[in-house]
């Protein structure tokens, strides 16, 4: 059994995330209004990139509305990206054939809770004038595990907890163990609600009242609500003694956290730019 006797950060901010796979992107090349057969073509491509089918009547040509309708805001967010409105491209990655709608309600799972206890302390207030590293890279130092695809399951907060454990667990013992998220999905149930949303607070006082949490290899993840497994939920891989959060609206706190270790991070998500994302870092997390 690997024990982290350290105390897991974990920042107050709203909504993820994180936990999204890297989607492959489109370039988008030009900026007028396009034609119909560019339009179908290019949807023909995205379809063939991502292995896209659609087996009701008629979902397949209402899903090219939804993808031209999200090219032509995509065109029109690059076009003010070249004239320097914008610092970052959109394209057409994976979730190019969703609303906007679909896509909140099927990908954004963290649920706040605004009369919560916050376990604050002066561990990671810092001073104004206190030094501190301008970067980071925790993936260098080996506290980063391999990116994981929380699917279609609204899990990102089971991610961004386990995400802060395994980080804070390789500091501590020097072994980077990939850890159970879907322990958390189908255990977790005392606020947390699996595919329906959570929050990473109640998810480490999950692991800390259950005494650990579960190998990744062990209870693997299945992209949806299952029931508890209590066979796994005893195998107690890794353990933490507690976890506390970020002082609110202090970036230099946010730093100085950052600094000793990975934390576990929820952000605003739900914007239609954040959607169809390309680059800087195409990587969707």
């Amino acid at each position: 059994m690997r024990r982290s006797m350290a105390l897991l950060a974990a920042a107050a901010a709203l909504l993820l995330l994180v936990s999204l796979a890297a989607a492959a992107d489109m370039s988008i090349v030009s900026y007028g209004e396009r034609s119909e057969e560019e339009v179908r073509r290019m949807y023909a491509e995205w379809m063939s990139e991502h292995r896209r089918t659609y087996n009701a009547i008629g979902e397949e040509e209402r899903r090219f509305e939804v993808f031209r309708d999200n090219l032509r805001y995509i065109d029109q967010h690059n076009a003010a990206a070249d004239a320097g409105l914008h610092s970052f491209r959109l394209g057409l990655n994976r979730f190019a054939d969703l609303t906007n709608e679909e896509y909140r309600s099927t990908y954004l799972g963290a649920r706040t809770k605004p009369d919560r206890e916050r376990k604050l302390s002066a561990r990671y207030q810092a001073d104004d004038n206190e030094e501190l590293p301008e970067t980071v890279d925790w993936r260098k130092k080996g506290a980063v595990a391999a990116i994981k695809d929380q699917g279609g399951c609204g899990s990102c907060w089971a991610f961004s907890a386990i995400a802060a454990v395994e980080g804070i667990n390789q500091i501590v013992t020097g072994d980077m163990i990939p850890l159970s998220e879907q322990e958390l999905v189908d255990c977790d149930t005392s606020y947390n609600e699996g595919c329906n949303g959570g929050l990473m607070d109640y998810a480490f006082e999950f692991i800390i009242n259950n005494g650990g949490i579960d190998s990744e290899e062990d209870y693997p993840y299945k992209e949806r609500d299952n029931r508890c497994d209590a066979n796994k939920k005893n195998a107690k891989v890794v353990t933490i003694d507690g976890y506390e959060d970020v002082p609110v609206n202090s970036e230099k706190s946010l730093q100085k956290a950052v600094a000793n270790q990975p934390i576990s991070v929820a952000i605003e998500a739900g914007g239609r730019a954040f959607q169809l994302y390309k680059s800087p870092d195409s990587c969707m997390l």
